[in-house]
């Protein structure tokens, strides 16, 4: 079968979206498929038996909020370059629009040499999915969750009617809804995450099939040998995001009983500044440690070092730093955010989201208890090894495919 995967960022440290289509990828070519990726910026690591593709991109929206050099002066006045940076001017996340329709002339070009059997979308929607409908191969779009979620977030954080509208104009809630109605087949991630699509996309639920998404679980493993450090307690993501529940978590640690210490594992923090002045509204500033753009391998030293990881989020469509815990074996708390309790399911602690109170009672309740830590945390990685494998998800896709085309044909 020949596939093509298309997604506006396919680096696995630029958010889910990375890690799922490296992975997915990956694994269809293992199961003999002949796999393409379109790919805008930060690029995809190489993938062994596919075939990047990629497409230039402004990456405007970095995290500087500057602009980055141009190689060719003279591209800033194409026609999707100054659509790019009029709408950066005007606080608008142009990237994903202007991508599919990068996409879409790449797209059509290595259609006419391969003839690709499915055309497989991750999460870009952008109106250049469209006319890719009119190229006589099946369009299928994976949506880990709706944008509505960020927006509404972003709207709960204590902020003025400058940023409110701003949110209101950053996100492409609009053509993301129009486009996805459009799309024949989707795949998402959780159950959670069909209900949002189901509610805020409109998306029929007929044309909605659940894929969960797999874990690395021979990176992410138990290292024998390593000594948990006392009353560590790890948490690892974007920590920008209001998704994530950062400040729910930092909340929470200022109430644990216990003699406890937080690392934070992230690509960037927030204003430097304030994160320094939340610590000490806190009395957290001599037991927090932030550690930055860690590489796998130092990510799953921390995993092995530490006695609890914690996973606050709001909402979580997958929530892979909680997926990868548990396949090393450390006992999770997690908040009852979208698809967390699917993951974490009894092999863990789920407490309500937003609930620094009861998050912190169960981090108390884990770090009293080293043998329930041991308990826990081998049930974790049971419960990964079986139910969250990347072969599985692969199956279960190609599976989809196969339909699709039997239809299409």
């Amino acid at each position: 079968m020949k596939i093509c995967m298309l997604t506006y960022r396919g680096n696995p440290y630029c958010g889910g979206q990375g890690v799922y289509v490296s992975y997915l990828g990956a694994e269809l070519a293992k199961q003999g498929h002949e796999v393409h990726v379109i790919s805008g910026p930060p690029y995809p690591h190489h993938v062994e038996g596919v075939t990047v593709h990629r497409v230039p991109g402004m990456m405007l929206h970095t995290s500087d909020g500057d602009y980055p050099p141009l190689e060719n002066p003279l591209s800033a006045f194409s026609p999707l370059n100054l659509y790019d940076r009029v709408a950066w001017q005007f606080g608008m996340f142009s990237e994903m629009a202007s991508f599919s329709f990068r996409a879409f002339a790449l797209l059509r070009r290595l259609h006419a040499h391969h003839q690709f059997d499915v055309i497989h979308d991750n999460q870009t929607l952008g109106w250049g999915l469209l006319p890719m409908k009119l190229l006589g191969a099946p369009l299928l779009a994976t949506i880990h969750h709706p944008l509505t979620i960020d927006r509404q977030r972003g709207f709960e954080a204590p902020t003025n009617f400058h940023r409110q509208w701003g949110q209101m104009m950053f996100h492409p809630i609009l053509m993301q809804g129009f486009v996805a109605r459009r799309i024949p087949h989707v795949v998402t991630v959780s159950d959670a995450s069909a209900k949002e699509i189901i509610k805020d996309f409109r998306v029929p639920q007929d044309r909605i099939q659940v894929v969960y998404n797999g874990v690395d679980t021979a990176h992410f493993r138990p290292l024998l040998g390593r000594k948990r450090v006392s009353g560590r307690v790890l948490y690892v993501g974007n920590f920008q995001d209001p998704n994530k529940g950062s400040i729910f978590l930092l909340r929470a640690m200022a109430r644990v009983k216990r003699p406890s210490h937080l690392v934070i594992a992230a690509a960037t923090l927030p204003d430097p500044e304030r994160f320094r002045q939340d610590l000490e509204d806190l009395g957290l500033a001599d037991r927090v440690e932030v550690r930055l753009q860690l590489d796998r391998d130092e990510l799953v030293e921390l995993y092995a070092t530490a006695e609890v990881a914690v996973s606050p989020s709001v909402f979580e469509g997958f929530g892979f730093p909680a997926a990868e815990a548990m396949a090393c074996g450390l006992p999770v708390v997690a908040a009852a955010g979208g698809a967390l309790p699917e993951v974490v399911g009894d092999a863990g602690l789920v407490v309500p989201p937003r609930d620094p109170e009861a998050m912190a009672a169960a981090i108390d309740k884990l770090l009293g208890d080293a043998s329930l830590r041991e308990a826990i945390g081998k049930s974790a990685r049971e419960r990964i090894l079986e139910r969250f494998q990347w072969h599985k998800a692969a199956s279960e896709v190609t599976g989809i495919y196969q339909d699709m085309i039997y239809a299409h044909r």
